[in-house]
């Protein structure tokens, strides 16, 4: 994905994650009707077709429409007692959403990045703006920090941050290879970085 994403410039191409059957669905019916016409470059794991948390009602196919951000979802997650934001794009999404259930941690409201470049600062100021009382934007992924989005949405996640909120990352360490090449280690990282994502902020933050 970083690849893809160190070649996005003047509106040349279009990478985005979806993260549901839905927005697939309406991502691939945008691109046949809309006069946008830049390539599309759709990254996703296969193991988002057994995810049934993935799945859409069929309501959402008939009546939405693609989302390049996602707010929070969550009716019980009330916008004044948020401390925490976290940001993130692609299947690391259930891991968290699942993380806080677990934590009870009502006071940590997740955003979703769905479409990384052309990226929508106008849509994801708007989400992020719900949270005043927020002082921490961590961006999550389960790539290496070397890899992924990480190097390319920083610069954007600052932009839009509010006076005095920190930006802070979450996620695997950087790495010479893609994966770790043996399931132990990468559920050991997985748990790893979940727990980094709601715990104390221990590595480097940008504050605005």
């Amino acid at each position: 994905m970083e690849r893809f994403l160190q070649l996005c410039a003047d509106n040349n191409i279009q990478v985005v994650q979806p993260t549901s059957a839905a927005q697939i669905f309406h991502l691939l019916r945008r691109q046949m009707i809309r006069q946008f016409r830049k390539p599309l470059v759709i990254m996703t794991p296969k193991s988002l077709l057994r995810n049934k948390d993935a799945g859409s009602p069929l309501k959402e196919l008939a009546s939405s429409r693609f989302k390049p951000v996602i707010g929070e979802v969550d009716d019980t997650i009330n916008p004044a007692q948020v401390k925490r934001v976290l940001v993130c794009s692609g299947k690391v999404y259930y891991d968290l959403v699942h993380a806080r259930a677990e934590r009870k941690a009502n006071n940590v409201a997740i955003l979703r990045v769905e479409q990384l470049y052309p990226f929508a600062h106008k849509l994801y100021a708007t989400e992020l703006e719900k949270y005043p009382k927020a002082t921490e934007v961590v961006w999550v992924q389960d790539e290496p920090q070397n890899q992924g989005p990480w190097f390319y949405v920083e610069h954007h996640l600052y932009e839009n941050l509010g006076k005095g909120q920190k930006l802070a990352y979450a996620g695997r360490p950087a790495s010479a290879s893609p994966a770790v090449g043996y399931l132990a280690k990468h559920l050991e990282q997985q748990k790893a970085l979940v727990e980094q994502a709601f715990g104390r902020i221990k590595t480097f933050a940008l504050t605005k």
